[in-house]
């Protein structure tokens, strides 16, 4: 009988385990390393990448100190064809680092499926120069079977990589020739997730509480969270607002 989806992503999901526990278990290490030393987390996408920034930004149960180091124009809803442009776009990547200024004790982390255009793969390589550790959420396979439009892939430039085991080109059926059912998001949410997961227990056996957001649909939400937006506020402008506002102004004001 062929596979069917549901235990497709099931095996993927175990593949996932068994070849990243470890690597997610060191990237639990860095991001608190972080946390206890007040630095930031840079969580960089594009494209549909862009779906794990808003999973660890803003989000219920997820860190606060964490930071979308992005350009708007890999946004694919306002304009998709531009989004793919801008990802392939060489210097893009190195202006988005540049206007985010990471440093020690800050780390980046870097979703990007194929892991083989510039702009993901810039901004690792520019992280990496600032001396900053990069978490690479990518899937090796996929990058080894992806157009080739930079000289190194994402995972060249990390600290630690975190084997998405996304096959090439995504998609998962039908089993025999896939042409539909993208599993990307899929598990590289539940890569996310059990970060978090392990960076928790770490943290517990450490006694050290990471700044978390809670859902603003239970009791005592929203107070927790003002608290967290007026310690964040001014080194995350993008909780408030203010980064649109300073870009803004950027386009406004620049070259003439």
């Amino acid at each position: 009988m062929p596979e069917i989806f549901p235990e497709r992503v099931r095996a993927l999901l175990d593949e996932l385990d068994a070849r990243s526990a470890k690597a997610i278990s060191t990237a639990a290490a860095l991001l608190l390393d972080t946390v206890e030393a007040d630095g930031i987390v840079h969580v960089a996408g594009s494209g549909h990448s862009l779906a794990l920034v808003f999973e660890t930004f803003y989000r219920a149960g997820g860190l606060a100190l964490v930071r979308p180091m992005w350009d708007p124009a890999v946004l694919p809803l306002p304009d998709a064809l531009r989004s793919t442009r801008a990802e392939r776009q060489e210097g893009l990547g190195r202006t988005v680092v540049q206007a985010a200024s990471p440093a020690p004790p800050d780390v980046a982390v870097v979703f990007s499926t194929s892991g083989r255009n510039p702009y993901p793969v810039e901004i690792a390589q520019e992280c990496a120069a600032l001396g900053v550790p990069v978490i690479a959420v990518t899937s090796p396979k996929a990058s080894i079977r992806a157009a080739a439009r930079t000289e190194t892939m994402l995972a060249d430039h990390a600290t630690v990589v975190i084997d998405t085991t996304v096959p090439p080109g995504d998609v998962v059926h039908p089993a025999g020739a896939p042409r539909t059912a993208a599993v990307s998001t899929i598990l590289a949410s539940y890569a996310w997730s059990r970060l978090l997961a392990d960076l928790d227990d770490l943290a517990a056996e450490r006694g050290v509480e990471p700044p978390r957001w809670v859902s603003a649909n239970v009791p005592g939400g929203d107070a927790v969270n003002r608290g967290l937006l007026e310690r964040y506020r001014h080194r995350i402008p993008e909780l408030t607002g203010a980064a649109e506002v300073l870009s803004s102004f950027h386009r406004q004001a620049g070259p003439q």
